[in-house]
C-alpha cells in the first residue's frame, strides 16, 4: 500500500503544487475574469502538464544516481565489473545507441535504465541481481534495460505523463469553474473565482491524478513486454530472458525510487497501479512471440 501511495502521490503532486502556485500568482483570476477563457486555460494546462514531466525527465539520471546510491563504473575494478561494462557496450552497439553510463548499486535483485536521451543514458544493476543470477541471466536483464533505452521508453512515458497531466489540469479547472458558477449564482464575479473553484480544482487534481496514474501504469506494462522481446532480440534467442524472468519470480526483489521504478526489471504494486505485468504473463508473452 505504501508503494501505491508513493507512486500516485508523486504523479499528482507536481500538478497540485503548480496549481496552488498559479492561484497565488493570480492565474486563476485571469482565466475567469470574463468567463472561462478555454484557449488560455488549454495553454496553461499544457505548460503545467508537460513542464513538470519534462523537468522530471531532464533530472532523471542524476536523481537516480543519488536516490539509488549508484556507483558509476569509471574504471572497472575487477573482472565482473569489466564484464558488465563490455556487455552493456555490446548491446548498445547492436541497438545502435550511444554507450550508456554503467553503474552498480547495493540492494536486492533489480536493475534499471534512465536518462533523457538515448545516447547518454544510465544502466545500473544491483548487487543482489549479480549475486543471485547466472551470467547469462544477468546478460538478459542488461539486454532488457538497453532495450528500454533503444525504444525511447523514457521519453515516451514522459509524453504520456504530460498528456495525462494536461487533461487533469484542464478538466479540473473547467469543472471547478462550473461548480463555482453554480454556487455563486447572482454574485458579482469581478472579484475572481470563489472558494468553490479552489476546493473543486484541488480535489479533482488529486482524484483525476489517480485515474491518470492508472493510464500511465497501463502503458508502462506494455513497455515491459517490448523490452523483454528486445532483450531476446539482442541476445539472439528467447531462453535467457525467460530464465531470467523465472529466476526473478523466485527472488526477493528490491524497491526502486519512484524516479526509476517504471524502468526497473522488476516491479508490481497491484493490478491498476503496477508498472510491470506479472512475471508469468511476461514469460508467456515472450514464449508465444
Amino acid at each position: 500500500m505504501k508503494r501505491i501511495f508513493l507512486l500516485v502521490l508523486t504523479n499528482v503532486m507536481v500538478v497540485v503544487v503548480l496549481g496552488m502556485v498559479a492561484s497565488l500568482l493570480g492565474v486563476n483570476r485571469f482565466l475567469t475574469a470574463n468567463g472561462l477563457n478555454l484557449g488560455a486555460l488549454l495553454g496553461f494546462a499544457l505548460v503545467m502538464g508537460f513542464g513538470g514531466a519534462f523537468i522530471s525527465l531532464l533530472i532523471s539520471k542524476p536523481l537516480a544516481k543519488w536516490s539509488s546510491g549508484v556507483r558509476v563504473i569509471e574504471q572497472p575494478q575487477n573482472a565482473d565489473e569489466a564484464w558488465i561494462v563490455e556487455t552493456v557496450r555490446k548491446f548498445a552497439d547492436k541497438a545502435q545507441i550511444g554507450m550508456p553510463e554503467v553503474g552498480i548499486f547495493e540492494g536486492e535483485a533489480n536493475a534499471f535504465a534512465t536518462g533523457a536521451f538515448k545516447n547518454s543514458a544510465l544502466v545500473a544493476v544491483s548487487t543482489g541481481l549479480l549475486q543471485g543470477m547466472t551470467r547469462e541471466e544477468v546478460e538478459a536483464v542488461i539486454g532488457h534495460e538497453v532495450a528500454h533505452v533503444a525504444n525511447g521508453d523514457m521519453v515516451t512515458m514522459t509524453l504520456i505523463q504530460g498528456v495525462m497531466n494536461t487533461f487533469v489540469v484542464f478538466l479540473s479547472r473547467v469543472i471547478g469553474y462550473a461548480v463555482d458558477s453554480f454556487l455563486r449564482k447572482g454574485d458579482d464575479r469581478d472579484s475572481g473565482p470563489g472558494i468553490g473553484y479552489f476546493v473543486t480544482t484541488i480535489v479533482l487534481d488529486v482524484l483525476l491524478g489517480f485515474a491518470a496514474a492508472m493510464v500511465v501504469a497501463w502503458f508502462s506494462r506494455q513497455r515491459e513486454f517490448r523490452a523483454d522481446a528486445g532483450a531476446a532480440q539482442l541476445m539472439g534467442r528467447k531462453q535467457p530472458m525467460v530464465n531470467a524472468l523465472a529466476r526473478l519470480g523466485g527472488m526477493q526483489t528490491g524497491e526502486l525510487p519512484k524516479s526509476v521504478a517504471a524502468f526497473g526489471i522488476a516491479g508490481g504494486i497491484g493490478q491498476l497501479f503496477s508498472t510491470h505485468p506479472p512475471i508469468e504473463e511476461r514469460i508467456a508473452a515472450l514464449q508465444s512471440a
